[in-house]
């Protein structure tokens, strides 16, 4: 499913392989079979508004959004597991998961971080990558809302 892999993109911190591949991005949109054209277009005006800006400006507002504090985290078990053991735990059981399936991580990568998390969806067949994502659904929800509430054109990501 590449509207995985496409929103995940978006979602990871903005470097510059995302201004040197954003038209690989554009064309993946516009092809994309799974999106309806509204949704596509949406997704590709904020890719264009995120390449419009500086990349130094454009990195500075997303560790302002995602890296300070834990309310607009990217990291899943964050918003379930705060900092208990039971996240350890959690993060051992889905690096399991993620092995079985062939996915071998670097080790400075967190297997809950969203970005990471869809690109694994991406790689399932499509029934499997649905059900995973209802599973984090309720987090989606509420990233979405307190990301709706402070305005942030990252929002977006969190409608399709």
């Amino acid at each position: 499913m590449i509207e995985l892999v496409i929103v995940s993109r978006l979602l990871e911190y903005p470097d510059a392989a995302l201004w040197q591949h954003q038209q690989e991005m554009f064309e993946a949109l516009a092809s994309s079979e799974k999106l309806s054209k509204e949704d596509a277009h949406a997704l590709g005006v904020f890719l264009r508004d995120l390449v419009a800006q500086d990349p130094l400006d454009a990195q500075a507002a997303y560790s302002e959004l995602f890296d300070r504090g834990r309310a607009t985290s990217l990291l899943l078990f964050e918003h379930v597991h705060g900092e208990s053991r039971d996240r350890g735990q959690a993060m051992v059981d889905l690096m399991a998961q993620y092995e079985r399936h062939g996915l071998l991580l670097d080790s400075h990568e967190l297997p809950d971080h969203l970005p990471l998390y869809l690109e694994y969806l991406a790689q399932l067949p499509e029934e499997e990558a649905l059900g995973g994502l209802r599973d984090v659904a309720p987090i989606l929800g509420l990233l979405s809302a307190r990301l709706q509430q402070r305005e942030s054109r990252y929002a977006v990501l969190f409608e399709q």
